[in-house]
């Protein structure tokens, strides 16, 4: 190893002094460290170091830069070469936790660098954990649970938020989807072509606009190539418990400077079964519902799904400039929507057409190193179909645009200025139309740096938006509503042209202490103002999703005397909701034994929520196909509970924990839990909040074999709000045994749900109607290239 240095030494005393940065990677042991990568923080320059852990970088232009090292079950390591240093020594150590790069974040850091947490779920994990549904993928990650639609459209909740505060983007730009509006609308990116996906536990807001202020989720694909290598995967899975059948693939390659990209998937089940003989209707009124009590499979939870992504790039010197075009067609079922004892068939149409065009690259100018600019383009469409007839159809066309620029260091701050505009136009037309035709204009400036201060790294960052809402045709009446006025509907509508502006600030400060070795600290604070959205603002109509007559923040039920009601418009100014968010977090990430712990507290003014008003209205949910003498009911639908979105303060607080333990080297175990806590702060509880949960996961892995046995056990959830019930606690048992057939192929056995247990989902507004599947089996094989 000396001799290596020494030789490194004479190569290095020839040039000038920081004209190129060489050196050597090895482990505490003094052994190299081959392949290891080492690149430049701020810039395109990276290497690999040889098979004797020695590397050598081009030509740096600064006297002073960082270093980012990293390599499989190795830490990370950030080390800052100054003008005059010789060859550089770097010493990484085993670790056992998974430590990933994470790209959603604009400063260079892994999982354990950030001071805000973070999940990356990549590699071998996420095939493993691959589900129908993004939710369902994302289950088992500490801080995160699912709002269960069924397996056809759930939605990731972080840390008890969902909805329009979790942002869903996919490679750092808006899904542009519907599934933020409603519980039954799916996310329309697939998992199963992702390279990695993302967590941003907490608000980041400062990223990604005021939408994010619970969280982010980030699915990372190759389908922009960075490069021309040739490499790519492939897999076939059937589950028993559905039917379900996958087919994906996806591959790089390269021809001269143009790196090529092709990704597919095809996806199709049956309705599942769900565990024992129908309990699916325990209470009178669902029986109402018309599902059959005495079935093993949950109508209307089927799914079939295709898609495919195109991509190419121009490969420089400086990083590479690239364009996509993706397609996505959707049809699932949409379960517990039924009425007056009959069997209803819906379900959704799905197609988006996107086109993504990204660019990473260096630059050669006097104040910036670099610029990366994201461009996106979205077509979205969504049908809710009833007996083969169109009933509301949801379009979202989209456009976004992100320009960062990277400074180059001043007084050892880095840190980059962004610029970020969005435009959607949203409408639903339709029986079940519950919020108006909207346009949502955002535009942004935000500034973040970092600085290490010795052990310590600093995060800082400053985010203000310009948010403007309209909606051109909002129908409200403002009229008292009587049951026996049924005859005059429409005549009361009132018209209203409507803007919404506000100017939400976000700002954060952060630190990363490396208060020994292979422990750290993480610190943040983070102020966070969001603009409420379209819907919450202008709903005012039946949402089957959720079961619940809508009303927007701009208007008030107003009840006379008599016990009769009516609408009007709310006097008081629509106020941003405002975030004050503090995250502890204690790793231990070098050895065979490491953990990660978080606690969090984070007080919310203005909390939009929908609040119970006590008072129900019709649906005005027509039946076509079938008179009312045979429907039983007159044509205008069941009556449905009425919520009013209000602004209230609220406080949710809580922790996460990860063990990991490296028993021997064929065993490994794990250890998590997450608890959430969330209320009013002058009283009562904020629904569907998930329960305190608790989970153990055994690995082992000898030659070519792979056995995986875990269990997780979910608590009674009876902190419950208005119009809610609780949920009994449940455990789940899955395994999983794979066997390698060669470096490139492997064929596996998953089990799910082994016990056959019967679990309600607290967090979903289904929970009376679609438990979780039943106990199932899925074969499949996988490969790469």
């Amino acid at each position: 190893m000396k001799q290596s240095l020494l030789c490194l030494a004479i190569i290095a005393a020839s040039h000038s002094a920081l004209a190129q940065v060489q050196g050597v990677v090895r482990d505490p042991a003094g052994m190299p460290i081959a392949g290891a990568t080492i690149e430049v923080v701020g810039t395109k320059i990276r290497t690999i170091a040889n098979e004797r852990g020695e590397f050598q970088l081009p030509q740096v232009k600064e006297k002073h830069v960082e270093l980012h090292v990293r390599a499989p079950d190795y830490t990370h390591k950030t080390l800052h070469v100054h003008e005059g240093d010789g060859p550089v020594e770097l010493v990484l150590t085993s670790t056992t936790l998974e430590i990933v790069n994470v790209v959603g974040l604009p400063w260079h850091a892994s999982n354990m660098e950030s001071a805000q947490p973070v999940n990356v779920l990549s590699g071998d994990t996420l095939r493993d954990r691959q589900a129908s549904t993004l939710g369902e993928t994302l289950k088992n990650e500490v801080g995160v649970h699912t709002n269960y639609y069924g397996p056809v459209a759930s939605s990731p909740i972080i840390r008890g938020l969902e909805g329009p505060r979790v942002l869903i983007t996919q490679n750092g730009l808006d899904a542009g989807d519907a599934s933020r509006v409603g519980p039954d609308h799916a996310v329309s990116t697939e998992a199963s072509t992702a390279r990695q996906i993302e967590i941003l536990r907490g608000p980041a807001t400062l990223f990604y606009g005021s939408g994010a202020i619970g969280g982010v989720v980030n699915v990372v694909d190759d389908r922009v190539p960075q490069g021309t290598d040739t490499y790519g995967e492939w897999r076939l899975e059937r589950d028993s418990v559905a039917n379900d059948k996958l087919v994906s693939a996806s591959g790089n390659t390269g021809v001269g400077n143009v790196g090529l990209h092709l990704d597919g998937f095809w996806r199709e089940a049956d309705d599942y079964k769900i565990p024992g003989a129908a309990e699916v209707e325990t209470h009178e009124e669902h029986e109402e519902e018309g599902h059959d009590k005495h079935s093993d499979h949950l109508a209307n939870s089927s799914t079939e799904a295709k898609g495919f992504n195109l991509g190419t790039s121009y490969i420089l010197d400086e990083g590479f400039v690239g364009v996509s075009y993706g397609h996505l067609e959707r049809q699932y079922g949409i379960p517990g929507h039924g009425h007056a004892g009959e069997d209803v068939d819906v379900y959704a149409d799905v197609k988006q057409d996107r086109v993504q065009l990204l660019s990473e690259l260096s630059l050669d100018d006097e104040w910036f190193s670099a610029i990366n600019t994201r461009f996106g383009f979205t077509d979205y469409e969504h049908s809710e179909i009833e007996n083969g007839v169109v009933g509301t159809t949801f379009n979202n066309e989209s456009q976004e645009a992100r320009i960062d620029l990277f400074h180059h260091p001043i007084a050892e701050w880095r840190g980059a200025l962004s610029l970020h505009y969005k435009h959607s136009d949203f409408s639903a037309v339709g029986e079940e139309a519950f919020t108006p035709p909207s346009s949502t204009n955002t535009i942004a400036i935000a500034l973040m740096e970092e600085r290490h201060f010795g052990g310590v790294l600093v995060q800082l960052g400053a985010r203000i938006e310009q948010v403007k809402i309209s909606a051109e045709n909002m129908q409200v009446d403002l009229n008292e509503h009587h049951h026996d006025e049924d005859e005059h509907e429409g005549e009361y509508l009132s018209v209203f042209s409507i803007d919404n502006e506000s100017t939400p600030f976000s700002a954060s400060a952060g630190l990363v202490w490396d208060f020994t070795p292979g422990y750290n600290i993480g610190l943040s604070y983070t102020h966070s103002e969001r603009a409420a959205s379209a819907a919450e603002l202008f709903s005012f109509g039946p949402h089957i999703g959720s079961g619940l007559y809508e009303v927007g923040a701009l208007l008030q039920v107003v009840e006379d005397e008599d016990g009769e009601f009516h609408f009007d418009l709310a006097r008081a100014d629509v106020e941003l909701e405002t975030s004050n968010n503090i995250d502890l977090s204690l790793r231990k990430f070098e050895g065979d034994f490491g953990f990660i712990l978080n606690a969090f507290y984070n007080s919310i003014d203005n909390y939009y929520y929908l609040a119970e008003t006590g008072l129900t209205r019709e649906s005005a949910h027509d039946h076509e196909s079938e008179s009312e003498e045979e429907s039983g009911h007159d044509d205008h639908g069941s009556e449905l509970p009425v919520f009013v979105y209000q602004a209230r303060d609220a406080e949710l607080y809580g922790f996460e924990g990860e063990i990991v333990w490296q028993l021997a080297a064929p065993f490994k175990l794990s250890l998590t839990s997450d608890y959430i806590r969330a209320q009013l702060v002058d009283g009562g509880d904020l629904p569907r909040i998930p329960p305190l949960r608790v989970s153990a996961r055994g690995e082992y892995e000898m030659g070519n074999w792979r056995a995986e046995l875990s269990a997780q056990h979910y608590f009674e959830q009876d902190q419950t709000a208005a119009f809610e019930t609780s949920t009994d606690g449940y455990a789940l048992v899955d395994a999983q045994v794979s066997y390698k057939l060669s470096d490139d192929l492997k064929i596996y056995l998953k089990g799910h749900n082994l016990t056959d247990e019967y679990a309600r989902v607290h967090a979903s507004f289904l929970k009376d109607k679609a438990p979780l599947p039943a106990r199932s089996f899925a074969l499949g094989i996988s490969g790469n290239f």
